[in-house]
C-alpha cells in the first residue's frame, strides 16, 4: 500500500505555493508509505508519492518519469503479470531503467494510453501526467481494492489515495452528504462515486478518468458479466473437473502474488478461504512460512484452536494477537479515521491491532482469503436472506422466525435475543417470487460472479 497524491489546473485562488499544498497533502498520507515520499511539479500539474517499498527496493522510487522525461507517474499498489507485460512491451522496443512494476505501467500507457489498463492484472490505483498531451489519466482496478478520491475546487482536480490528501487543499472542507450517510446504513458503505464528504468523488472500480482540454470524461474500462434467465445453460461438468479449474485458478493466483522483493506472510483465520491460501503458499515457496492471526478472549468467537492446527499441519511460525472487548472500543475512533466514513460493524478494529502485530515482525505483505465468503456465498448472511424469505411467507408465524437462533449455534448470546429482537427482521422481509426460473437465475449469476472473480485475479495475457 503505497499514498498518491497530486493536481491538474492551475491553482491561483490557493493564495500559496502548489507545491507546498502538495507536499501537504502527501504527508496527510505518509502513514501508507514510511518507505520515502516525492514530488514533481511540472507547469499545470502536480504529483505526489508515499512509497512502502515492495518490488525494486532500490530503483523503484517516484513520482517516476520514462526515459525521456516526457510522461509521469505516481502508483499504488501492484500489477501482478508485470514481468509477461514487460517482456511483450520490451520486444516492441520500449526500454527500462528499473526493475519496478511503476516502469511497466508507464510503457504501457506510452504504447497504448488510457486504454492500458485493460493490460493490467492487479490493484492498483494511478495517475499519469502526460504533458505533451496536456492530459491527466486516473485509474483505478477492477475491483476496487485500492481507492483513490479526486475533487475539483476553482477549476483545479486534485486527488489522493485517502480523503485527508484533499482536506489539505485550500477551499476543500469536510461537509457531511446526507445522501451517502443513508447508503451507509443501507449498504454499509457509500456507493461510488459518491462519498459520505460532499463535492468529494470516489473513481468507481474499474473506472478510468480522463482530465485534458478543460474537460473531465469518467468511463468504465471493465464490468462484471453475468448472464440473463434466457442465456443458454452451459453444457454440464463433472464435480472433479471444476474442482480441478478451481484448483488451477486459486494456485495461479496465488503464484502471482508471490512476487515480491521482500518477505510475503499470511494471515490466517482458520477459515477454510485463508487456510487453502496458507497451503498454496506453502506448496509453491517451501520456505518458512509465517502466519498472523486475530484470536478473542470471549470463547464464543475466539477460533485460536483452528489456527494453531492449520499452522502446525503446515509447518508455519505462527502469531497472534488477543484482542478484548474493552479495545475494540478504544480503537474504534482510529478506524474510523482510516476508513473515512460511519462504520456499523467493529470488525476492522480487530484488523487493524493484526496489521500492526504484521508491521511490528517486519513483514510489508501478506496474502489472505478476503473476499471467498462474497463469492462462495459462504456468509450467513445469505442464510438469513433465505430464512427471511422462508418466514415472509407466513409472517405471522411463531416457529419460522427461531430458525434465526439455529443459524448460528457457536453464539450463545444470539440464541438468547428474546423474539421483539427477531421480530425486527421481519420489518425487512423479501416477499418477491421464488420460482424456480428465479433461483436458476440467482445462482447463475452467483456461478457468474465467481468466475469472473476468478478470470480476472489469474487472467494473465
Amino acid at each position: 500500500m503505497c499514498g498518491i497524491a497530486g493536481f491538474v489546473g492551475t491553482p491561483e485562488k490557493w493564495g500559496t505555493s502548489p507545491r507546498l499544498v502538495l507536499e501537504q497533502m502527501v504527508a496527510a498520507i505518509r502513514h501508507r508509505g514510511p518507505d520515502g515520499w516525492g514530488l514533481h511539479v511540472d507547469g499545470r500539474a502536480g504529483l505526489a508519492h508515499a512509497r512502502l517499498s515492495v518490488i525494486d527496493l532500490a530503483g523503484g522510487g517516484q513520482p517516476m518519469a520514462d526515459e525521456c522525461g516526457s510522461v509521469w507517474i505516481t502508483y499504488n499498489g501492484e500489477v501482478f503479470n508485470y514481468l509477461e507485460l514487460k517482456k511483450e512491451l520490451a520486444r516492441d522496443g520500449y526500454h527500462f531503467r528499473t526493475s519496478s512494476d511503476t516502469e511497466v505501467v508507464l510503457q504501457a500507457y506510452r504504447r497504448n494510453g488510457p486504454d492500458c489498463v485493460a493490460e493490467l492484472n492487479g490493484d492498483f490505483a494511478f495517475a499519469i501526467w502526460d504533458p505533451g498531451q496536456d492530459r491527466l489519466v486516473l485509474a483505478r482496478d477492477r475491483m476496487g481494492v485500492r481507492p483513490v478520491y479526486y475533487a475539483i475546487t476553482d477549476g483545479v482536480l486534485v486527488f489522493g489515495s485517502e480523503v485527508k490528501a484533499l482536506l489539505r487543499v485550500p477551499g476543500i472542507r469536510a461537509e457531511i452528504d446526507p445522501a451517502a450517510l443513508s447508503q451507509c446504513f443501507t449498504f454499509w458503505f457509500p456507493l461510488a462515486p459518491r462519498t459520505v464528504f460532499k463535492g468529494i468523488q470516489e473513481l468507481p472500480p474499474g473506472h478510468v478518468l480522463v482530465a485534458g482540454g478543460g474537460h473531465i470524461s469518467v468511463k468504465a474500462y471493465w464490468r462484471p458479466c453475468y448472464p440473463s434467465r434466457d442465456d443458454p445453460r452451459p453444457e454440464p461438468r463433472s464435480e472433479e473437473d471444476l474442482a480441478e479449474e478451481l484448483r488451477g485458478l486459486l494456485t495461479d493466483a496465488t503464484r502471482l502474488r508471490l512476487r515480491a522483493d521482500v518477505p510475503v506472510g499470511a494471515y490466517l483465520s482458520g477459515g477454510l478461504d485463508s487456510s487453502s491460501v496458507t497451503a498454496l503458499m506453502k506448496r509453491l515457496a517451501p520456505d518458512r512460512l509465517k502466519t498472523f492471526s486475530v484470536r478473542f478472549e470471549e470463547a464464543e468467537f475466539d477460533e485460536g484452536p483452528h489456527q494453531h492446527q492449520v499452522a502446525e499441519s503446515l509447518g508455519c511460525e505462527h502469531e497472534s494477537v488477543l484482542v478484548r472487548a474493552r479495545e475494540i472500543g478504544c480503537l474504534f475512533p482510529e478506524v474510523v479515521r482510516h476508513v473515512e466514513r460511519p462504520i456499523i460493524r467493529t470488525a476492522p478494529a480487530p484488523l487493524l491491532r493484526l496489521a500492526g502485530l504484521v508491521r511490528r515482525n517486519g513483514f510489508k505483505v501478506v496474502l489472505t482469503g478476503e473476499g471467498a465468503d462474497e463469492i462462495f456465498g459462504g456468509y450467513d448472511l445469505f442464510k438469513e436472506a433465505m430464512i427471511r424469505r422462508f418466514w415472509a411467507r407466513q409472517p405471522h408465524s411463531v416457529r419460522r422466525p427461531l430458525l434465526l437462533r439455529r443459524l448460528y449455534p457457536y453464539l450463545t448470546s444470539l440464541r438468547q435475543q428474546p423474539r421483539a429482537y427477531l421480530e425486527a427482521f421481519s420489518r425487512w422481509a423479501w416477499t418477491g417470487p421464488t420460482t424456480p426460473s428465479c433461483r436458476t437465475c440467482r445462482a447463475g449469476r452467483l456461478r457468474a460472479a465467481f468466475s469472473a472473480s476468478c478470470l480476472m485475479t489469474s487472467w494473465n495475457p
